[in-house]
């Protein structure tokens, strides 16, 4: 039988073996090769279709659960499976937090290949559920269908509108979402009222493929302060409907604080460079870490889970040691939120990101703060920190850098390697992405404490925080 023809055939009653990073699990086959599969668990038997062959690996497609792993539970969301959110929902969290502090784990021992001390236990989340500060839900001309309704669905079929999550890999279609379990109320209060309102007076959601219709998104936030931010995105102004729907979210979804609206005529859903209308109450929320407040407007980038932050920003700031005479620069400062919780036990601090809006918001909560010792700058952090820079706002004693997913850049790199900091704390989103980063700064840096952070329950994603110190002064 050729090679091409064995790979049309399942590979029935196979046993997944172990967790291996991002959301996928193994298993060996007979041949040597290692088989990668997504929505299977350590202890399934399953049914799987080879959907990629590589010559040392194949990635695999789950047909069939035929006997459940022991460690398996019932999901407890109907939209477990569809929405590609919580991919993780049929694990206890408990186990979850063991596979996540194993990806940390692998990832840095076998991509860094570098001397690391010994891993502090991982740090779960307060909140299993409703751990979320901010959701964006999409409005579609076409629902997602599942494969029992696509076998069903009659020849001359027109496509449902559906106001939800986009489909997994798919940018036109939307999963249809009655009750999510991310986020606090209002948010499914919302997601009902607008459904119930466009619905009753049939106005029109977006079609992303032919590029147009009037509702594209509304995006929620919740602040454990209990301030709530609303903002909805319309392709164009269409002010008798306009009011008509922002005054029916007012009038029956409680607790808003903030209500907005943007106008985005694009073709991608980015809005950063879109201007946001307050239509009532302030034009933000606010949010506490500790006792310290942040100002949250529509396009601010925040910490995802607050309640979690808190514990993410305390090990930082333990990691970073302040004695109150350290010069600390927050590369990839966003807001300034991590500069900030650090700045009672730092003489300066200098904070550094790409976003100009960013450190407008990160100015605003200093002053919220009351702090004037906290400086920020816009701009690209490899752009930003030369030695010019150096000498007129002092070298770093301490620097933290929180990198978005894909790391930082070997430059940006390089020049950490110069300046020779004697601290680098190093917040990551992304634990292989750090052990690439690691590996290129042990020329002059030894990690000497590692600490794992779970900030998503029920997915695989993790963050790390880890504390390098300049080898001559060990």
């Amino acid at each position: 039988m050729s090679r091409k023809k064995k790979r049309t055939l399942p590979l029935l009653n196979i046993t997944v073996e172990a967790y291996a990073a991002e959301g996928k699990s193994i298993v060996h086959l007979e041949d040597g090769k290692v088989l990668f599969v997504d929505n299977a668990i350590p202890g399934d038997v399953i049914d799987a279709f080879i959907v990629k062959d590589k010559k040392s690996w194949a990635q695999g497609r789950m047909i069939r659960l035929v006997e459940p792993s022991p460690q398996r539970i019932a999901p407890f969301c109907q939209h477990f499976g569809i929405c590609g959110g919580c991919k993780w929902q049929m694990l206890p969290y408990s186990q979850q937090l063991i596979y996540k502090q194993q990806q940390v784990t692998d990832q840095l021992t076998r991509i860094g290949h570098i001397e690391l001390p010994e891993m502090q236990p991982i740090v779960g989340s307060p909140r299993e559920r409703y751990y979320r500060n901010k959701l964006e839900f999409t409005f579609s001309t076409s629902r997602y269908l599942t494969i029992d309704e696509v076998k069903n669905r009659e020849e001359k079929y027109e496509p449902i509108p559906a106001l939800g999550f986009h489909a997994p890999g798919l940018f036109d279609k939307v999963v249809e979402i009655h009750t999510c379990y991310l986020q606090d109320e209002p948010t499914n209060v919302l997601l009902n009222a607008l459904r119930t309102y466009t619905e009753a007076h049939n106005l029109p959601y977006y079609d992303f493929k032919a590029q147009y219709g009037w509702l594209r998104n509304v995006i929620i936030r919740v602040a454990s302060t209990g301030e709530v931010l609303i903002n909805l995105v319309m392709h164009h102004e269409d002010e008798a409907n306009r009011i008509g729907i922002l005054e029916h979210i007012l009038q029956n979804v409680p607790g808003i604080t903030s209500l907005n609206y943007t106008l985005n005529g694009k073709m991608n859903d980015t809005i950063y460079d879109q201007e946001v209308i307050n239509y009532a109450g302030k034009a933000y929320i606010e949010e506490k870490l500790e006792n310290f407040r942040f100002k949250i407007s529509p396009k601010s980038f925040f910490q995802t889970n607050t309640y979690q932050a808190e514990a993410l920003y305390r090990i930082t700031r333990d990691f970073a040691g302040l004695t109150g005479s350290e010069v600390l620069y927050d590369l990839y400062c966003g807001t300034g939120s991590i500069g900030i919780f650090c700045s009672a036990g730092a003489k300066k601090v200098i904070g550094i990101e790409v976003v100009e809006d960013a450190i407008k918001d990160a100015y605003e909560n200093a002053a919220m703060n009351g702090l004037e010792h906290c400086n920020f700058f816009a701009g690209d952090v490899e752009k930003v920190c030369t030695d010019a820079f150096f000498a007129e706002h002092g070298r770093p004693d301490v620097i933290i850098t929180d990198p978005p997913r894909a790391g930082m850049t070997e430059k940006l790199i390089n020049q950490l390697l110069k300046m020779r900091a004697p601290k680098v704390v190093y917040v990551s989103c992304n634990p292989a992405t750090q052990a690439r980063d690691l590996q290129l700064l042990d020329a002059a840096y030894k990690i000497t404490r590692l600490q794992p952070v779970d900030m998503f329950p029920h997915t695989h994603h993790i963050e790390n925080v880890a504390l390098l110190e300049l080898r001559h002064l060990l």
